[in-house]
């Protein structure tokens, strides 16, 4: 055997051994036999071509040879774990939030936090789900929330999901939009205008078919693609130069010259879900499970009420997957 290829094992056997400067200490702490032992030392003394004890009837004592192995061994042993800790403990788990603003997602993370505080739970935002689901297919993000049941049949098969929210809905006007006075506004007050919801952007087709739905038959225009803009600042430059409301959830952050109002009769409701690959294990999707459980039971988020609007293609009925 060559030096460079010792077993890990025979490093610890001779380390109890040299430590307890007793064979039948060291091998009862290690668990084996001491015929075991002697064995594996025996094995690594070959291996290095050295001498590492020298035994009496009465003692055992290392020679020159032991002593300066020993803590050569402590350190190859303490870099072994630390190799075998870091691709057995958990990798940090990669969890888009769609935006950096307030969201019901990051509600849900930061409470996944508390109750794990030991996992790394790390935020990404890649703005929609469709585009979040793919890279979950793909295994480059881990866990996303949005309107699942908007998402292809094709790529939701490939997912787990659970129910988080209905959120609801909400309509960003221009401070000086005739609506902008109201303290809630009607769905039918949208008819004639022509509202924003994310049309022709390829990251975000749930929420624009949602929205597709909850205008058909009421009037109410879809508004054209706009450029893709990422982050506050860019999405406000780039709506304000069109004037269109904008379709939002009620948690949607705050955006300057913009009033947010409530939309009512009905109250339109986007299911929300948390989705993440079939199959996926993680202890921090176990707490992101129990936070937003825990969430949902303290709010009433799964327990629409009365008088509201939920898209038809809602098919499971907002059960987990």
């Amino acid at each position: 055997m060559n030096p460079r290829d010792v077993d890990p094992r025979l490093l610890r056997g001779f380390v109890a051994a040299a430590e307890e400067l007793h064979f039948t200490r060291a091998a009862a702490r290690l668990y084996v036999a001491q015929q075991a032992l002697s064995r594996d030392v025996r094995r690594l003394e070959q291996a290095l071509g050295a001498a590492l004890f020298a035994r009496t009837t009465r003692a055992v004592e290392l020679t020159p040879d032991g002593l300066r192995l020993l803590p050569l061994a402590r350190r190859a042993l303490a870099a072994h774990e630390e190799l075998a800790a870091a691709f057995t403990a958990p990798r940090a788990l990669l969890v888009d939030l769609n935006t950096d603003g307030p969201s019901t997602g990051r509600r849900v993370l930061e409470r996944a936090r508390e109750l794990a505080p030991d996992c790394e739970l790390m935020a990404r935002f890649e703005s929609g789900l469709t585009h979040a689901a793919a890279e979950i297919a793909a295994g480059r993000l881990d866990v996303a929330f949005g309107y699942a049941d908007g998402l292809a049949p094709g790529l939701r098969t490939r997912l787990a999901q659970a129910p988080v929210r209905y959120e609801p809905l909400a309509v960003l006007l221009p401070e000086g939009h005739p609506l902008a006075a109201e303290d809630a506004v009607r769905v039918d007050a949208l008819a004639g205008e022509t509202v924003y919801a994310g049309a022709g952007n390829p990251r975000t087709v749930e929420w624009t078919e949602l929205a597709r739905e909850l205008f058909a038959g009421r009037g109410i225009e879809m508004a054209p693609p706009a450029p893709v803009a990422v982050g506050k600042e860019e999405f406000g430059r780039v709506m304000a130069k069109t004037g269109n409301p904008v379709l939002v959830t009620v948690d949607f952050l705050d955006m300057p010259a913009c009033v947010k109002r409530p939309l009512t009769d009905p109250v339109p409701l986007s299911p929300l879900s948390m989705v993440w690959r079939r199959g996926f294990g993680h202890p921090g999707l176990d707490a992101l499970r129990a936070a937003a459980a825990a969430l949902a039971a303290e709010h009433g988020w799964l327990e629409p009420p009365a008088g509201t609007w939920v898209p038809a293609r809602l098919t499971h009925g907002h059960g987990a997957g």
